[in-house]
């Protein structure tokens, strides 16, 4: 009886023993990797046993049995999600667990800045590791997300909104577009479209008008005023000559070096605003915000020129004579003067 007693006494201590070791485990927080991160892919349809030793294997839970201890005690067998996820502090079994139930995945950041093209935009996109660029042209070649708004549209070209977005670490170039098209959808509002319709634009025409205006300035506050000179010149019929819907032209033609030239105004495009009148026949960039309120609201000014001033600012002008004036002042005699200051040195 002394003999049975004493087993059952080592067997409870040893027992209490594992289950303070066990307790310890479970509070405590754990990390056995080397290096600052940690990522564990989990694929879809995974086990829990499967997700524990991934986990394990890591070094991001110490064992097996804390694992299922831990997932015992939290309930969320049925909760975890697939996905990729990053480790990086040491956490307790149940943190670990909580971050995989919350289908926390590890994200990725990439900001696209207003005024690209969908080439400019897919080679940015390729080097940030979201597939390759053509890719990304593939995807945005697909107009249907918007063609309710532009039955017209051709492709995505003015309709991927410039934003930085947030993606799980391995999107692919699909999902980015998708994202970007999505945001556009968010920000050109009703209330927008209703403005558009009342300035007697579509919403191609919209689009395709706070693109130039995108691309012609990088100053906030001198959007409405360009938009406003575009927006006369179109109103008396005049024709547009915005040297980036030329450059747009040679960029499509695979001609453009870096240099827009005399000879390339007689560039025999659509897009050519020398050559032919009004608005060309689709978005040059992707227009941001600014640039698309512009378009909808352009300053009341008579403008029907500007030149720029050499320091991202432009001057505007009336008349044909005060835009030449402007012209030689900010252009010719601007260079004139460097020209000689370089000889001087």
């Amino acid at each position: 009886m002394k003999l049975l007693f004493g087993l059952l006494l080592a067997g409870l201590v040893a027992l209490g023993a594992a289950g303070a070791v066990m307790s310890s485990h479970l509070q405590t927080p754990f990390k056995a990797f080397d290096g600052a991160e940690q990522f564990v892919d989990i694929p879809p349809g995974s086990s829990t046993a499967s997700i524990g030793q991934s986990l394990v294997r890591s070094g991001v839970v110490r064992d097996t049995l804390t694992f299922r201890a831990a997932l015992w005690l939290s309930g969320d067998a049925r909760r975890l999600k697939a996905g990729e996820y990053r480790f990086a502090a040491p956490l307790t079994p149940a943190q670990v667990l909580a971050k995989i139930a919350r289908g926390d995945v590890a994200q990725m950041t990439i900001t696209i800045p207003e005024g690209l093209t969908i080439a400019e935009m897919a080679r940015l996109a390729e080097s940030r590791g979201v597939g390759p660029a053509a890719a990304f042209v593939a995807a945005a070649r697909d107009p249907a997300p918007i063609r309710a708004l532009d039955p017209r549209a051709p492709d995505l070209e003015g309709y991927l909104f410039p934003d930085t977005y947030s993606m799980p670490r391995r999107a692919d170039a699909a999902t980015l577009v998708a994202a970007m098209v999505d945001r556009f959808l968010k920000v050109l509002t009703p209330e927008m479209q209703e403005r558009a319709r009342a300035r007697g634009l579509s919403i191609r025409e919209l689009v395709t008008l706070a693109s130039i205006v995108e691309k012609e300035t990088g100053k906030a506050d001198e959007r409405p005023e360009v938009a406003a000179v575009y927006a006369n010149r179109l109103r008396i019929g005049m024709a547009l000559q915005c040297d980036p819907t030329v450059i747009y032209a040679l960029q499509r033609a695979g001609r453009y070096d870096g240099n827009l030239r005399r000879d390339d105004l007689q560039l025999d495009s659509p897009y050519n605003t020398y050559r032919y009148p009004g608005l060309p026949p689709g978005p040059i960039a992707a227009p941001g915000s600014d640039s698309i309120d512009a378009a909808l609201s352009p300053a009341d000014a008579p403008y029907l020129y500007f030149v720029s001033r050499n320091d991202g600012s432009h001057e505007f002008a009336r008349t044909l004579d005060e835009h030449n004036r402007n012209v030689q002042k900010f252009q010719v005699q601007y260079f004139r003067n460097r020209r000689l200051a370089a000889r001087g040195r």
